[in-house]
């Protein structure tokens, strides 16, 4: 006795089409419909189960309802000869009214109620030059955002200081500069003075003034160089924004 006619609406209806290079996992996506007044249980086969992974492999799909059953191909080397072995079947049945057990519906069925849907494997591998262009493609998409975003960078920077703070740090780095030409003055001034009244001290009294002078001396130093490093990091902020 012949089967019935397969209720169920299959898109695609013959083939399942994978698109290379095989080596990450390649999903394609069939639709069940179920256009009766009847819920209908499915089951999806396939001839190399080890290859795929299928999602949902069965189950029940409503009256006038449909689902997506996502087929995964799982990486490989591809072998052009192997293309021909891969098939798969959707196998189904209507399910009773009174169903409660879907395994059990699948056991009891007889081979008169079963219906099923064959469906080939389709592998396509990209041609040298799309792979080419694709590449190209890759590489100036990577090049364009590097570039946008850099440009966003420098116009985020740009635009959180207006010409107010701008004209700040300039009055702030003059004034700096200014400062650490007099400290310099200073400190210079302070050396000269020290070695005449050294020169000028007795072997007895040069123990107790020397150390307090040292200690004048090297504050003003630490203060000159801390003046120094700030006048320098306002200086390449500056030239930041200049650019």
């Amino acid at each position: 006795m012949a089967r019935p006619e397969q209720v169920l609406l299959l898109e695609p209806q013959h083939e399942l089409r994978f698109r290379g290079p095989f080596t990450d996992v390649v999903t394609t996506t069939l639709k069940l419909a179920n256009p009766t007044d009847r819920n209908v249980c499915f089951k999806v086969k396939t001839t190399a189960p080890r290859r795929y992974c299928v999602r949902p492999n069965s189950g029940v799909i409503d009256a006038g309802t449909s689902i997506n059953v996502s087929v995964m191909l799982q990486p490989f080397d591809y072998d052009p000869n192997e293309k021909s072995k891969h098939k798969f079947m959707v196998q189904s049945l209507l399910a009773p009214p009174d169903m409660t057990d879907t395994e059990g519906v699948w056991k009891d069925a007889k081979p008169e109620d079963l219906m099923d849907s064959k469906l080939r494997c389709v592998f396509e591998m990209p041609a040298e030059n799309e792979k080419t262009h694709e590449m190209e493609s890759n590489k100036i998409s990577a090049s364009l955002s590097k570039s946008e975003s850099s440009t966003l960078s420098m116009k985020s920077m740009a635009s959180s200081l207006d010409d107010g703070e701008v004209k700040k740090i300039m009055e702030e780095c003059k004034r700096l500069q200014t400062e650490v030409q007099r400290l310099r003055e200073e400190n210079k001034q302070i050396r000269e003075d020290d070695g005449l009244r050294m020169r000028k001290s007795t072997v007895m009294s040069a123990p107790h003034s020397s150390p307090g002078m040292r200690m004048k001396e090297e504050g003003l130093s630490s203060r000159v160089i801390a003046l120094i490093v700030l006048f320098f990091v306002v200086g390449v902020i500056v030239g930041k924004l200049a650019l």
